[in-house]
């Protein structure tokens, strides 16, 4: 497979991720899409499933190898966990968790905001529990 097909199923599996079309992921995963590759704004498939809640999505990438921690953007995005958490996904939260997703660590570059500041601005109660539950901590450090 060549560089600009390859560029070209990325696009497509954001778009997948995006719009929660889980077979249209899974066709994509098939042909040969990295699941860890990011378009051309930098958006990986893995933070675009997870900002929209699409855990089953979101599960699928990191099956197939998408990294919990990974973040997205060129400054302007941040972590799969973070932006889950800043709209209380839930179980998209619990997904990245079970893969790993580290609890405490901040976006852009760790001087963002945890995970845990995202889900109690929400304020998402289950989210959070679930990110103490998790490990998360409240301390300033991680703020």
């Amino acid at each position: 497979m060549n560089q600009r097909q390859r560029k070209k199923l990325s696009r497509a599996l954001v778009t997948a991720a995006l719009l929660g079309d889980t077979t249209r992921a899974k066709a994509l995963l098939r042909a040969g899409a990295d699941p860890r590759r990011a378009d051309r704004e930098g958006t990986t498939p893995l933070y675009s499933a997870s900002v929209h809640g699409a855990a089953e999505i979101a599960r699928l990438l990191l099956a197939a190898g998408a990294t919990a921690d990974t973040e997205s953007g060129h400054g302007d995005q941040g972590t799969p966990l973070c932006a889950a958490a800043c709209w209380g996904h839930t179980e998209t939260v619990r997904a990245l968790l079970a893969y790993g997703a580290d609890p405490n660590l901040r976006e852009d570059h760790g001087t963002g905001l945890s995970p845990l500041k995202w889900a109690t601005n929400g304020p998402h109660p289950e989210t959070v529990a679930l990110l103490v539950e998790a490990g998360a901590v409240s301390g300033r450090a991680h703020w």
